[in-house]
């Protein structure tokens, strides 16, 4: 009997999942799905590697059981792929604070002090640790790992990891953090794997999508990142504002008597795209659209993009690698190509029927930087990490 690790990937109104096993020579994906809860009755679909729909479920809109389609992907799991053990549920937990360096068993301690750190993620970390007591309920005794979007960043020193505010925050765990380090993560192993000439070099991963941050490399460990205590920060998002001058929310608050609670409503959920637009978070929906607003809102995705991109050029003292990765990042090809433009000044040069084509490799041949189109998997990476866990706690019961 084969172990397995069932990994979830929790946004802001779906959950990613995966279903790997775990043979010696790494996880190997056996099916994938997605628990969709955009729509009025909430879905779960289960798909092969191949693409092919597996299994596919609806929630009653009037059922209030938030733990249905969580059964049923379990029950799923036990009918289809009986002849394997469930070993544990894997999760991505977005805020791992200054104490979780790497992945951890998901013990109630644990959880207790991930739950604490709601304030720093207010939107992200409840979502994520949701599903752990569901799934604790639902299957007692199994094993839960947490696996964090900060822990990449843990090797960002000062200057780096530093806000410029009184030391006695900083010791109370007021500091730059960094998020998407999943995604950066496996991107940083495949360049590796790809064009391993590249590792020692100055390399900027740009994770674009709903979320969006960029990540400073050398010899492969992170060493800036745009996004810092919360994940508002760096650049323009979906829903999400960035960067933003401090007294443009004190204005709000002192001068437009907005509650913090508004405050926080319309930093993460009413500006970024959606805001500048006033019609869509969605880049495809932008890019498609002939309005002024559309277009003003994809100029400054790209302009702060490009901006924070010569930012961490300023850290890395140079740039030898651009790579692409996350929603818009693998799939609009616009984007990309807007970037590059703007990062001329610095040698960047991209090829047009490469990108056009979406290209692993898309720098023109008279680029000084190497640019790369590289899609993400977070839930490998999560995979990957539970494995590793499992090894030194295989001395745990499992329940059947």
């Amino acid at each position: 009997m084969s172990d397995t690790v069932l990994v979830l990937n929790s946004g802001s109104s779906s959950i990613k999942f995966g279903l790997f096993e775990l043979p010696a020579s790494g996880p190997d994906l056996l099916c994938n799905g997605l628990l969709d809860e955009h729509e009025a009755a909430p879905r779960l679909v289960v798909k092969s590697p191949a693409g092919e729909t597996m299994f596919e479920a609806r929630k009653d809109a009037s059922d209030t059981n938030s733990g249905h389609l969580f059964a049923e992907v379990l029950a799923f799991i036990d009918e289809r792929f009986g002849e394997h053990r469930l070993r544990a549920i894997g999760y991505r937990i977005v805020h791992g604070g200054p104490d979780y360096s790497g992945p951890v068993e998901l013990t109630d301690d644990v959880y207790a002090k991930l739950a604490a750190l709601t304030p720093l993620a207010p939107l992200h970390q409840p979502r994520c640790l949701e599903p752990v007591r569901t799934i604790q309920a639902i299957r007692p005794g199994l094993t839960q790992i947490a696996c964090f979007d900060t822990a990449f960043h843990h090797s960002m020193a000062q200057p780096a990891s530093r806000f410029a505010i009184p030391r006695r925050y900083e010791e109370r765990g007021v500091r730059r953090y960094g998020f998407h380090g999943l995604s950066f993560e496996y991107v940083a192993g495949r360049l590796a794997a790809i064009a391993p000439q590249l590792v020692a070099k100055r390399t900027v991963i740009a994770h674009l999508g709903n979320g969006a941050s960029l990540c400073a490399l050398r010899d492969g460990r992170s060493v800036d990142t745009t996004m810092g205590l919360t994940p508002l920060d760096g650049l323009v998002m979906g829903t999400r504002c960035g960067a933003i001058d401090p007294g443009v929310l004190l204005y709000l608050q002192q001068h437009q008597n907005m509650s913090s609670e508004d405050i926080q409503h319309l930093l993460y959920n009413e500006s970024g795209l959606r805001g500048v637009s006033g019609i869509s978070a969605d880049m495809r929906t932008l890019l498609a659209s002939s309005e002024a607003a559309a277009r003003e809102a994809v100029d400054l995705f790209v302009f702060r993009a490009a901006q924070e991109i010569a930012m961490m050029a300023t850290t890395l003292e140079g740039l030898d690698c651009l790579v692409f990765t996350g929603g818009i990042g693998e799939h609009a090809k616009e984007i990309r190509s807007a970037i590059g433009e703007r990062l001329s000044w610095l040698g960047v040069s991209i090829d047009a029927a490469a990108n056009d084509a979406a290209r692993e490799r898309i720098s023109g041949g008279d680029s000084a930087v190497e640019v790369f189109v590289i899609p993400t998997n977070e839930e490998l990476t999560i995979a990957r990490h539970c494995a590793a866990v499992l090894q030194t706690i295989e001395s745990y019961p499992i329940s059947p």
